[in-house]
């Protein structure tokens, strides 16, 4: 049974890997004896990953690239390659809203969201997934093996307030998780798989100033979000893991185009 949540020996690289979510992906990766490639586009975020990582025992490689710049990506697969000579898991993690791109409270779609930020953050998370696949997919292609994992949201699959271009983006990431899933099994084989995470509410320096508040209480978003989840608490990064494990692993080999909700029951209950 171990055997089939093995993942020892195998490379990955996780985009957003300095991140609170895909950093808990990463060094759990690492931890159970993967070596990890950390890819962002700050190299101080990557290369404190890195040490981390390291001063646990485990193996990583810091890749600077932004995940919407081409050349920068295929810098990073070739450093990879050059150090490893294989990828076997990519993990898209990189995205999330960004200033601007949420819409007030009191303020509306119509007059008070510029189209540019919405473009800007749509990009981010739909093209910062497909065009790191597009590059170091083509090394899984090649070895006709590998595990893609894209992260998708709750906003995708019911509307939540505020962020549109977010919302609309991460619900295009899981059409082109099912899309990409097929395309890979018929042309390359059952052994190159995509599926994605549909996290729950996680706090993270991102969203923290929207869900909580300075003294450790919940804002009134926050607040709607607990009630509307069965577990009543927002999740935590090491709660990603076993999910991440299971896909990265044989123990999901028959497991393609699926996006796996970890969020505490909020997408199954209607808050009634």
């Amino acid at each position: 049974m171990d055997n089939l949540f093995d993942v020892s020996g195998k490379v990955a690289v996780v985009t957003g890997g300095s991140g609170i979510l895909c950093g808990a992906m990463a060094k759990a990766l690492a931890a159970r004896g993967a070596k990890v490639g950390i890819l962002g586009r700050t190299p101080e975020k990557n290369a404190k990953m890195v040490a981390e990582i390291e001063a646990a025992g485990g193996e990583a490689l810091g890749l600077v690239a932004d995940v919407l710049d081409e050349n920068a990506l295929e810098a990073a697969a070739q450093k990879l390659l050059d150090t490893w000579g294989r990828l076997d898991i990519l993990i898209n993690g990189a995205g999330g809203n960004i200033p601007g791109a949420a819409i007030p409270p009191g303020e509306n779609f119509f007059d008070n969201h510029p189209f540019a930020n919405y473009k800007r953050v749509f990009e981010l998370n739909l093209d910062g997934t497909v065009l790191p696949t597009m590059v170091f997919g083509r090394i899984m292609a090649r070895q006709q093996s590998g595990s893609i994992i894209n992260i998708s949201s709750m906003t995708a699959s019911q509307a939540v307030t505020r962020v549109p271009g977010y919302s609309t983006a991460k619900a295009a990431v899981d059409m082109f998780t099912k899309w990409l899933a097929v395309e890979v099994a018929l042309k390359f084989g059952e052994h190159l798989r995509v599926n994605a995470i549909a996290p729950g509410f996680f706090v993270t320096d991102q969203n923290r100033a929207l869900l909580t508040t300075p003294d450790g209480g919940f804002t009134e978003r926050g607040a709607t979000v607990i009630r509307k989840s069965p577990f009543g608490r927002f999740g935590e990064a090491d709660e990603l893991v076993g999910t991440c494990i299971w896909l990265c692993a044989d123990a999901s080999r028959f497991v393609t185009g699926t996006i796996i909700p970890v969020d505490g029951g909020f997408s199954a209950w209607s808050g009634v």
